[in-house]
Parts: C-alpha cells; sequence; structure tokens
C-alpha cells in the first residue's frame, strides 16, 4: 500500500528543487516516479545518437549544403554517433561496484550482454542495480564512483559492433 503523505512530501520535495523528476522502486515491484513534465509512454532510456544525425539533413537539406558541405560532412560521420548511449533512469549517487573496494562492474573496453548489471544508483536509500538493455563493448564511462547523477544523464557509451 501506498502512503499517500509520503507521495506528497516527494512532490513538495520534486517542487522546492531544481530536480526534473524522481523515480523510486521497490524490491516487491512498487514503483513511483514523480515529474515536473510529462513523459511520454514508452520512452527509450537507452538511444542511439546515430539515428539523430540522420534525421538531421533530412529536415533541412538545403539549408546545409549551402553554407559549408565540407564542414558539415565529417561532423555527420563523426565515431561517435555509433555508440549507444546508457541513461541513467532516476536522479542518485552513481556506484561503480557492487560494495567499497570490490571490483567494478565495468572497465572501457568490457564486452556486456542484455541483462548484465552496469551499475548501481542509490536514490533515497534504495539500492537500483541498472542493467545492460543490449549487447556491446563499453567504450567509454562518463561518470564518477560515488558522484551524483542526473535523470538522463548519459553513464556509459556502448559500441554495439565491438
Amino acid at each position: 500500500m501506498i502512503d499517500l503523505r509520503y507521495v506528497k512530501k516527494l512532490v513538495e520535495m520534486l517542487d522546492e528543487s531544481s530536480v526534473d523528476s524522481i523515480e523510486i522502486s521497490s524490491d516487491k515491484g512498487m514503483k513511483i516516479r514523480i515529474s515536473k513534465t510529462p513523459q511520454q509512454r514508452g520512452a527509450v532510456q537507452m538511444t542511439s545518437p546515430m539515428q539523430m544525425p540522420a534525421l538531421l539533413p533530412a529536415a533541412a537539406p538545403t539549408p546545409a549544403p549551402a553554407e559549408a558541405p565540407s564542414a558539415e560532412a565529417p561532423k555527420v560521420e563523426s565515431p561517435k554517433p555509433k555508440y549507444l548511449e546508457v541513461k541513467s533512469p532516476m536522479v542518485g549517487t552513481y556506484y561503480g561496484a557492487p560494495e567499497p573496494g570490490a571490483k567494478p562492474y565495468l572497465s572501457v573496453g568490457d564486452r556486456i550482454s542484455k541483462g548484465q548489471i552496469l551499475c548501481i544508483i542509490e536514490a533515497m536509500k534504495i539500492m537500483n542495480e541498472i542493467e545492460s538493455e543490449f549487447d556491446g563493448v563499453v567504450k567509454e564511462i562518463l561518470v564518477q564512483n560515488a558522484h551524483p547523477v542526473e535523470y538522463g544523464q548519459v553513464l556509459f557509451r556502448i559500441d554495439p559492433n565491438g
């Protein structure tokens, strides 16, 4: 059962802060998500930036070649768009290992598989294991252990073809 006073207090805390949203999950399957901005149903938390450059030239095909055709082409073909980004699904504290002093879940160059635990994000004293939604090779780890992360912040870049 959800304590409505608890939810109301969470809403008040969110309104008074610069944080946009908060998500809380329990071991019993209960999940609470409170957001200042509306969230689209079925929104994907892990996105591929590769799809974005393909949309940009289609949206404005005439101005890009007219301004600087040689300068625009290398940006679209840069290596970063081929990586998938793992973003934080919540606000909290990032931990790269299961406990202090333990071996980290990931290192750059590690091969990961779908369902593998990538890290832990602590939110309101609850340790949330973040799992991979795809296979690939870790190319970048963009956060430091025991540092705060924001909702939607990129945590890792993964090469799905690696």
